[in-house]
C-alpha cells in the first residue's frame, strides 16, 4: 500500500475514533488546529509566544541574579577567530535573556590578526557586567573551555559554542527546571535540553533535534545530548573539567563522567539551543573535524574502564556512531520459544536458519505446538527433531492462541539463563544475532530485555523498538524504512533505549521474567509484549534494541489479518482498552524514550503538528537514571 495512503487513512481512523470517544465538537476543533499548525504555524515554531517571552521579562523585571529566586548559571564560551556576526549573533542571544541569572564567561583564543574580536565583547560589556573575558593562548578547545570556566560564579556551568545562539528563554527555563527537580527531591546535577540547526535566523530553523529522556545505552552509541547541557560547577571541579586527551569529543567524554558522578541526567524537552550550520561546524557532520572520531572512541573506551566494564569500542555504522562490543560474562545459555500451529513451512525456514546460521552455540530450542489441525504437521514434528539435534516439541494442552499462555506453557521446559521469545514466521540474517542480544544483557549493568532489527521481506523495517503512545496505544519505531538509512537522529542504526520491544524476537534474563511473572496471560494477541516491557521497566531494569541482530518478519502470516475478523478486532479493541487500564492512558502517551515534540501519529519520527508545548514556554523536566 502507497504510504500516504496508509497514513490518510490512519488518521481517518483516529478521527473516527476521536469522534465517538469525545464527540464531533473536539474532533473539528483538533482537525481545525491540526491543518492550522501543519500548513500556517511554521515560522518561530520552536520559539515560545511573544506574550509568553514578554511575561519572562516582566517577571524578572528589576531584579538581578542575586534575588531573581533562579540559580546563576554560567555558560562557557571559547572564542577563536569568530567572524562579527557569528559573534554579535550570540552575544545578543546572551543579553537579551528573559531572566537574569546568567553569566557568560568568554575565554579568547583569537590570533593576533583578529583583534576585533575582544574589542566587540568590551563593547557588549559595557551593556551587560554579566559578561566576563580573558585573552589566552589558544591551547585547544578543551583547554580553553577549562580557562572559560576559571572565570566562571555561577552554582552551574554550561556550554555553547562561539558561533551558535541561545534560545531568549533558555536560562530561564533552565532555571526553573533545576527548581523543579529539587522541589520533587530529585537529582539536579546535570540537565540537557532540546536544540535545533539554523543557517541564517532561528525563526526559520530546518531542523530539530527532539531528543529523549537519559538513554545510557544511546549515549554510548552518540553524543546525543549536546546542547545545551548544565551542570553544577561543584561536579565539573570535581571532575577537573574537560579532559584535552579528548579535543573532537570533550563534550561528550565530559557527559560520559558526569553521569557516572549523578548516575542519570534530566530532560527538559524545550528547544533552548540553536546551532548555526556552516562549512566547518560540527553541526555539519565530522568531515570538518576527522580527529572527532578518535577521540570519542578514547572517551568511551575510558568510561568503560572507570565503570569496571569490558568491551571493545568500534566504529559505528555511521560517522559519528559507535558500537560497543560488550564482552559477554560467561556462556549463558539460551532458550528459544517459538509457538506453532500448522504452517510447517515458515517453522522450517525458521528453523533452519537458527541451526545454519547462529553462531553462539548453547542454546536449545522448544517448539511449542498449539493446536495443529493439519495431520502432516505431526510427521513435520518427528523429522525436524531428528535433523535438528536438541530441538524439542511441547503440547500446550488448552484451546484457542494466547500468545501469553503458551510461552508461559513453554518457560516451564527451559533450562536457560535466558529465554528468547521467536515467532515462527522470522528467519535469521546474521549470525551474530543472539551472541548481539546476549551482548546487551549478560555483562555487569545490561539490560534485562533486548529486542532486533526486523526487515520485512521487501527490505522495509518492520521493527527497529517499540514506542508507546504511537497511534495512540505503540507502534514500532521506523516502521517502512527504507534500508540504509540512519533514522533520526541515528536511532534506527544504534544501540538504544526504549520502552519496549517485540515479543516477535525478545531476550530476557530469565530471572526477570519469573520475578515478574511470565506475559499476562490477560492480553491472548496483542500487547503483551508492551505489557511485560512496561513491568519491566517500571521494575527498574532497562530495555535495549539492537541494530546488529537482523532477521527478516514475515509478519502475521500465522494468524492473518485481526482487522478483518470481527471478533479479532473485538478482542484487540478489549486488549488495547486494558493496556490503559494497566498503565494508565497518560503513562502510554508518555514515552520517556520519545519526545513530545514528535507526533503520534505517524512511525518515522516526524514533528509534531502540535508544538504547544514549545509555543507555551512550558518547563516539565524529568529525571532518569
Amino acid at each position: 500500500m502507497d504510504l500516504r495512503l496508509k497514513r490518510a487513512r490512519e488518521l481517518a481512523g483516529y478521527a473516527v475514533q476521536l469522534t465517538r470517544e469525545e464527540g464531533l465538537p473536539t474532533m473539528l476543533r483538533r482537525g481545525a488546529g491540526f491543518v492550522k499548525r501543519r500548513c500556517f504555524g511554521k515560522r518561530a515554531r520552536y520559539l515560545p509566544a511573544k506574550k509568553v517571552l514578554a511575561a519572562q521579562r516582566e517577571e524578572m523585571a528589576g531584579k538581578t541574579a542575586k534575588n531573581c529566586g533562579l540559580p546563576t548559571i554560567s555558560i562557557l564560551t571559547p572564542l577563536y577567530n569568530t567572524p562579527e556576526k557569528y559573534l554579535r549573533d550570540f552575544l545578543d542571544s546572551f543579553v537579551n535573556q528573559t531572566a537574569p541569572n546568567g553569566q557568560l564567561c568568554l575565554a579568547d583564543a583569537s590570533d593576533d590578526h583578529h583583534p576585533e574580536v575582544g574589542q566587540i565583547v568590551k563593547e557588549y560589556q559595557h551593556k551587560n557586567k554579566r559578561i566576563v573575558y580573558k585573552k589566552i593562548e589558544n591551547q585547544g578547545i578543551a583547554a580553553n573551555t577549562n580557562a572559560a570556566a576559571s572565570l566562571a560564579t555561577g552554582e552551574y556551568l554550561g556550554l555553547a559554542d562561539h558561533d551558535d545562539i541561545l534560545a531568549p528563554h533558555a536560562l530561564y527555563a533552565m532555571g526553573r527546571g533545576i527548581l523543579q527537580l529539587r522541589q520533587r527531591g530529585e537529582p539536579d546535577g546535570f540537565l540537557y535540553s532540546d536544540e535545533a540547526l539554523f543557517t541564517k535566523d532561528i525563526r526559520r530553523p530546518t531542523a530539530a533535534h527532539f531528543k529523549p529522556d537519559y538513554a545510557p545505552d544511546y549515549l554510548l552509541c552518540c553524543n546525543y545530548i549536546c546542547h545545551l547541557a548544565v551542570f553544577k560547577k561543584a561536579l565539573w571541579d570535581q571532575l577537573g573539567g574537560e579532559r584535552p586527551e579528548c579535543d573532537g569529543s570533550q563534550d561528550h567524554d565530559l557527559f560520559l563522567r558526569l553521569v557516572e558522578k549523578t548516575g542519570g541526567a534530566a530532560h527538559l524537552p524545550q528547544v533552548l539551543y540553536y546551532w548555526r550550520v556552516h562549512a566547518g561546524s560540527t553541526s555539519g557532520g565530522t568531515g570538518a573535524k576527522p580527529y572527532v572520531a578518535a577521540a570519542a572512541r578514547k572517551a568511551l573506551a575510558d568510561h568503560l574502564t572507570r565503570t569496571g566494564r569490558t568491551g571493545t569500542v568500534e566504529e559505528g555504522l555511521f560517522p559519528s556512531t559507535y558500537r560497543v562490543k560488550w564482552d559477554i560474562v560467561g556462556s549463558p545459555k539460551v532458550s528459544i520459544l517459538i509457538p506453532n500451529k500448522d504452517h510447517t513451512e515458515d517453522l522450517e525456514k525458521c528453523l533452519r536458519s537458527i541451526w545454519t546460521r547462529t553462531l553462539w552455540e548453547n542454546y536449545e530450542v522448544i517448539v511449542v505446538e498449539n493446536n495443529s489441525t493439519d495431520p502432516g504437521t505431526a510427521a513435520y514434528y518427528r523429522q525436524a527433531q531428528q535433523r535438528y539435534e536438541g530441538l524439542r516439541v511441547v503440547t500446550y494442552p488448552k484451546k484457542g492462541f494466547n500468545f501469553s499462555g503458551i510461552n508461559n506453557f513453554g518457560r516451564k521446559y527451559a533450562s536457560g539463563e535466558y529465554l528468547l521469545l521467536l515467532n515462527n514466521d522470522v528467519e535469521v540474517r546474521n549470525g551474530d544475532w543472539l551472541t548481539e542480544l546476549l551482548r546487551q544483557c549478560a555483562h555487569p549493568g545490561g539490560a534485562a530485555v533486548c529486542g532486533g532489527m526486523l526487515w520485512y521481506p521487501d527490505d522495509t523495517i518492520q521493527h527497529a523498538g517499540v514506542i508507546t503512545g504511537l497511534g495512540g496505544y505503540a507502534g514500532h519505531s521506523h516502521k517502512y524504512k527504507k534500508a540504509g538509512g540512519s533514522g533520526y537522529m541515528f536511532r534506527a542504526a544504534t544501540v538504544q533505549d526504549f520502552s519496549a520491544v517485540t515479543g516477535a524476537c525478545l531476550l530476557v534474563k530469565t530471572g526477570v521474567w519469573d520475578k515478574l511473572g511470565g506475559l499476562d496471560e490477560k492480553f491472548a494477541v496483542a500487547f503483551n509484549d508492551v505489557d511485560f516491557c512496561l513491568r519491566v521497566r517500571d521494575a527498574g531494569y532497562r530495555i535495549a534494541w539492537t541494530p546488529y541482530a537482523q532477521l527478516t518478519h514475515y509478519e502475521s502470516k500465522s494468524r492473518g489479518g485481526d482487522e478483518k475478523d470481527p471478533v479479532k478486532a473485538r478482542r484487540f479493541a478489549a486488549e488495547q482498552q486494558r493496556l490503559y487500564q494497566v498503565h494508565g492512558r497518560e503513562s502510554i502517551l508518555d514515552d520517556p524514550y520519545y519526545n513530545p515534540s514528535l507526533t503520534r501519529d505517524r512511525e518515522d519520527f516526524s514533528e509534531s503538528d502540535d508544538l504547544r508545548n514549545l509555543k507555551e514556554g512550558r518547563v516539565t523536566v524529568r529525571w532518569r537514571q
